[in-house]
């Protein structure tokens, strides 16, 4: 299996909702949940997060401090920028994962943003026994390509450059060629049997096609009022949970 075509055709997203992330960022330095009131303490459990295509450690930042007040153990991925080809990022993440759950004696949580949630399942899919659960925010399972046109450009770029030999930067067989063939496999398939998968999406997203992000696979759907960028950092938004088909309305308080 290869991945989507790289210019297929796709909505629109408002990418000019993404200038809302400062004020995302003020109201969640606002919300008692950013100070830890009213949440389960993690109890030493291992997260690792992933950032989104271009992206670094640092853009999850904010979200790896609150974890660690919580009481979870928070891990970076490793990343400058998320422009590595993915099989290679699949296996240098899996060992990552097999330190973590051997020094903290419990499977992980994978919390990965866009392209890092991508990543996440397919870690998932592949290692359960490495995974307990993935959190994936405003990530394209359907089709990794259902985004802005200017990000499938920098897509583009990037694959080029990778295929003229850039070290660290995937090529453009990882997109259509066999490179990255059990990479998509994986991620088109179910997920494995033990491994929980929330998908949050907005449908203000300005970078991703919401529609993909609806992965019929997920143990729950979370709808968000949030840009792409400030899903690193969103604090309340109106949500509904999806189960069993069906969709209720409910408060949804998360910093993370």
């Amino acid at each position: 299996m290869k991945a989507p075509a790289l210019f297929s055709r796709s909505p629109l997203p408002p990418l000019w909702r993404e200038a809302r992330i400062g004020l995302e960022t003020a109201l969640l330095l606002k919300d008692p949940v950013f100070r830890g009131e009213g949440v389960t303490g993690g109890r030493g459990r291992p997260v690792l997060l992933i950032p989104g295509f271009l992206a670094g450690d640092g853009s999850l930042a904010m979200m790896a401090g609150w974890l660690k007040r919580v009481g979870y153990r928070p891990s970076r991925a490793g990343m400058r920028a998320n422009i590595d080809c993915s099989g290679a990022t699949v296996t240098r993440l899996v060992d990552k994962l097999e330190s973590l759950v051997s020094e903290q004696g419990q499977r992980a949580v994978i919390v990965g943003q866009s392209r890092g949630g991508t990543i996440a399942k397919v870690l998932g899919r592949s290692r359960p026994d490495l995974v307990c659960g993935i959190v994936a925010l405003g990530s394209p399972q359907l089709d990794p390509l259902a985004v802005h046109p200017l990000v499938r450009l920098q897509v583009e770029a990037v694959s080029r450059l990778g295929s003229l030999g850039t070290p660290g930067l995937f090529k453009r067989s990882c997109i259509d060629g066999d490179c990255c063939a059990s990479f998509w496999e994986d991620l088109a398939a179910p997920m494995s049997r033990g491994v929980g998968l929330v998908s949050v999406y907005s449908k203000s997203d300005g970078v991703v096609d919401w529609r993909s992000c609806l992965d019929p696979g997920a143990t729950r759907l979370v709808e968000i009022s949030a840009s792409h960028c400030g899903m690193a950092v969103f604090a309340r938004a109106e949500a509904r949970r999806r189960s069993s088909g069906k969709a209720a309305p409910r408060r949804f308080p998360r910093a993370a």
